[in-house]
């Protein structure tokens, strides 16, 4: 099943506006335990933009987020620094498995968030959404951005 939408209560409804298996450059999907989700995603790639990420905004659609790419897997670590909303932060390895999983960062928290060692793509999405999906570490991303010879979960 494709998630895109609303979610209601433990019921989760979606109407993709891409079939599954297409990947593009603007969307990022994850799988786990039987869950397929699709966001719609804003890169920070330059040092600048992983400087700003997701800081100053009032909200983010439910189903958006910030993918973060580091030229090679690093030890990660983030924070909340003038970021309003909270957000769920998947830390994730060059293969496209989520590592570590922050849940419901606190705005505007300076305390390190760790993301541990060999992280090479870091996923910012909405506070809570990642416990709705029932989503941690293990879960499997797909991106066209990623390097399809190591990708845990190929695009087609």
């Amino acid at each position: 099943m494709l998630l895109k939408g609303f979610l209601f209560a433990t019921l989760i409804f979606g109407a993709a506006s891409a079939s599954a298996g297409s990947c593009s450059d603007t969307t990022i999907e994850i799988r786990q335990n039987g869950v397929l989700a699709q966001f719609d995603i804003e890169l920070a790639v330059t040092a600048a933009e992983q400087a700003q990420g997701l800081m100053f905004r009032e909200s983010m659609p439910q189903f958006n987020g910030m993918l973060f790419i580091n030229e090679r897997p690093r030890r990660v670590s983030f924070w909340m620094k003038n970021t309003l909303i909270s957000l769920d932060i998947l830390f994730i390895d060059e293969t496209g498995v989520v590592q570590t999983l922050k849940h419901s960062a606190t705005p505007l928290d300076t305390t390190s968030i760790p993301g541990g060692d060999n992280i090479q793509y870091v996923l910012e999405i909405n506070g809570g959404l990642a416990n709705l999906l029932g989503l941690s570490a293990g879960a499997e991303l797909r991106y066209i951005g990623f390097d399809q010879e190591n990708a845990i979960w190929l695009c087609e």
